[in-house]
């Protein structure tokens, strides 16, 4: 029960040598900064984290204020992180991870562009560089809000983005899809997840937990675990013939031979392993995703439409596709212009 002259036990008040005021939450063995104004939402949003860290958290020493590291853990128990989705927070974990093992030390009044980019180029590929990047982008934000001293500016956005392809994941063609389906016949897991995909849009996180739970009639639904989004699907034809020959016995549609669904992580290499099979080595899971996408815009579907088979939660993603499908159609009208005036 807490206490009526302190509503925030084991909350101390402390002034760094800036002489800022700070609070601190320490209890057996566990400390941490609380982020927020003393009794604002914020507050008392990072003091709840911090009892709730407090049995499940590794004894550590207090972090020296003011560094990567200390300011990473300041991000991971604010709202706005605690906010996203669990696969959202689960990858960007990891990311954080690596900066607070190459550059966790380091005081954030010292960052410049070029060390940002000096991060950046510990890192294979444009995609993961920019991915660097954007996450430190995102902390230093976070710091000038919180006020932390010695951070007026944001160095990360100073920093060169590494150019990379436009395109992204590899979009399947038609082609390509028979020839997948050539090489694994009809009954096999294979086909099965391609029909999945094909049918729903669903990434690799998303399939692995689907269920008979998720087919009601003849529709199979599903909330997309990046954006906690819900689908409902009408089940196709090609997709009704492989679920009929699934055991309804078994509760995951996709699973090991024990029965026992897979990680996202197992599962994408395993798909990845049939496509290489089909001599399709530079195909994956979400490239069907993306193939679909593009389906629908190229046959005149709204960016609406476009999201809502691949469940964002907005159109912006899905406006990528459409502008796509009517340069394509703007192309064509160019040229039999062209056509029609050398007539």
């Amino acid at each position: 029960m807490k206490n009526s002259k302190n509503p925030f036990p084991n909350v101390t008040r402390t002034v760094d040598r800036h002489n800022k005021v700070r609070w601190r939450y320490r209890s057996k063995g566990f400390s941490t900064y609380l982020v927020g104004s003393y009794g604002s939402a914020e507050f008392r949003a990072s003091y709840e984290q911090a009892i709730n860290n407090k049995s499940t958290t590794k004894k550590y020493n207090v972090l020296a204020y003011g560094t990567l590291h200390w300011l990473i853990e300041q991000y991971l128990r604010s709202p706005k992180h605690l906010s996203k989705s669990t696969s959202t927070k689960k990858v960007l974990l990891r990311e954080l991870d690596w900066l607070r093992k190459e550059a966790g030390d380091l005081p954030l009044s010292e960052f410049r562009a070029r060390h940002i980019e000096a991060l950046m180029s510990r890192k294979s590929g444009p995609a993961a560089a920019n991915k660097v990047r954007k996450n430190l982008s995102m902390l230093f934000t976070f710091a000038i809000k919180q006020e932390v001293d010695g951070v007026t500016n944001n160095p990360a956005k100073a920093a060169d983005r590494k150019r990379e392809s436009s395109e992204g994941f590899h979009t399947w063609t038609i082609d390509e899809m028979k020839r997948f389906l050539a090489t694994h016949p009809a009954g096999s897991k294979a086909r099965l997840v391609f029909r999945i995909a094909e049918n729903t849009g669903a990434a690799r996180s998303d399939i692995c937990k689907m269920t008979w739970e998720n087919i009601k009639g003849d529709r199979i639904f599903y909330k997309r675990g990046k954006t906690d989004v819900g689908g409902g699907y009408i089940i196709q034809n090609e997709l009704a013939t492989e679920l009929a020959k699934l055991d309804p016995n078994t509760p995951y549609l996709v699973s090991h031979s024990g029965g026992l669904p897979y990680k996202p992580e197992t599962f994408g290499n395993w798909f990845k392993a049939q496509c290489m099979k089909a001599g399709l080595e530079h195909c994956s899971l979400h490239g069907i995703r993306k193939g679909q996408a593009t389906a629908i815009a190229d046959s005149g579907g709204s960016e609406f439409e476009v999201m809502a088979f691949l469940a964002h939660a907005s159109p912006k993603e899905a406006a990528t596709y459409t502008r796509k499908a009517n340069r394509n159609k703007l192309a064509d009208s160019g040229l039999s212009r062209l056509a029609r005036a050398k007539t």
